[in-house]
């Protein structure tokens, strides 16, 4: 009796050897499943990394947008610039003009008062 406890001990109970069990796969199948989570993972990467790909090229299109109005504002800026000076320039000479015409004026006011009183 003592062998058969002996051997029952071996297999079951607290001194029994541990044992793995593994199943026993292919190669080609683990090499399908690894070529299959590639495939995912890229799909996975591919399908979040869209987005961000649409937003790049709405950044280049959106940049591109900015530097058009940027010259068209300083392109604006450059007609005001010239404007204002041109107004400047007309106001100083309207000036000038209006001093020479009060000039002629009084000029001619003595002159007037010259002959209107050579004539009496």
């Amino acid at each position: 009796m003592r062998p058969v406890d002996r051997r029952v001990r071996n297999y079951f109970g607290l001194t029994a050897r541990r044992v793995a069990v593994r199943s026993q796969r292919p190669w080609y199948f683990q090499a399908f499943l690894a070529i299959t989570f590639v495939i995912f993972g890229f799909g996975l990467a591919y399908w979040l990394l869209r987005d961000e790909l649409d937003v790049r090229e709405q950044l280049k299109l959106v940049t591109h947008q900015n530097k058009e109005l940027e010259e068209k504002l300083v392109g604006a800026q450059r007609e005001l610039q010239v404007e204002l000076a041109t107004n400047n320039t007309l106001a100083k000479e309207l000036a000038s003009v209006q001093d020479d015409n009060i000039k002629v004026k009084e000029e001619l006011f003595f002159y007037k008062n010259m002959v209107n009183k050579r004539a009496r």
